[in-house]
């Protein structure tokens, strides 16, 4: 029986999150990335979101980290339009209502902090457009549910676009020491016990 195997990588700004593009011009993880042809993305993030990508080709850690019965920790770093505030926070936290797919759906209560200085991050190319009369902060979301662009969609719900979102961290694994287009490779044993998946 062949081994599984386990990828964790940071996914540059404007890459999507597949090996193979049918769109023109975009790069895709094949730009950055050599692994096995049957490895795949865990999910997804969106083109112009960055941060970290679990790749595999096990599929018992795929249903596990897709399958929203079994809720997991998904942080990410968001850098906002504005100063945002407590009063933001608070709503944040509580749950927002969003769309999605057209439909108005409520966000589970969440974990939600505002930085009080700017996070080490990598250098974004090309960077954020700076404009000197908009000031921007940076705040920490803890979702439980990944729906498409939540985070995104949540922040905007309470008055603060984003202009760059980082998933930084899911359960246990984090982005740490990994630069945009790093790969580090995972042990079987390790990845169940970051992720808290029993059974292995």
């Amino acid at each position: 029986m062949k081994a599984h195997q386990y990828f964790v990588i940071h996914k540059p700004f404007n890459v999507l999150s597949q090996f193979t593009s049918q769109e023109e011009g975009k790069k895709t993880l094949k730009d950055f990335f050599e692994v096995p042809i049957d490895v795949y993305p865990v999910g997804r993030l969106d083109y112009d979101s960055e941060g970290l990508l679990i790749l595999t080709n096990d599929k018992k850690l795929n249903h596990h980290l897709l399958d929203p019965s079994f809720m997991h920790e998904r942080e990410y770093w968001a850098q906002v339009e504005g100063t945002i505030n407590k009063t933001a926070i608070a709503k944040l936290e509580d749950g927002v209502e969003i769309s999605i797919e057209g439909k108005k759906f409520k966000t589970r209560p969440c974990g939600a902090a505002i930085f009080q200085n700017e996070p080490t991050v990598s250098e974004r190319n090309p960077p954020i457009r700076y404009r000197k009369n908009i000031p921007t902060s940076w705040a920490k979301l803890v979702l439980m549910e990944g729906k498409n662009r939540q985070a995104r969609k949540m922040l905007a719900n309470v008055g603060f676009p984003v202009l760059r979102l980082i998933r930084f961290r899911i359960e246990n694994i984090t982005l740490e020491g990994l630069a945009p287009g790093e790969m580090r490779m995972m042990q079987e044993n390790e990845m169940y016990r970051l992720l808290a998946i029993k059974g292995k």
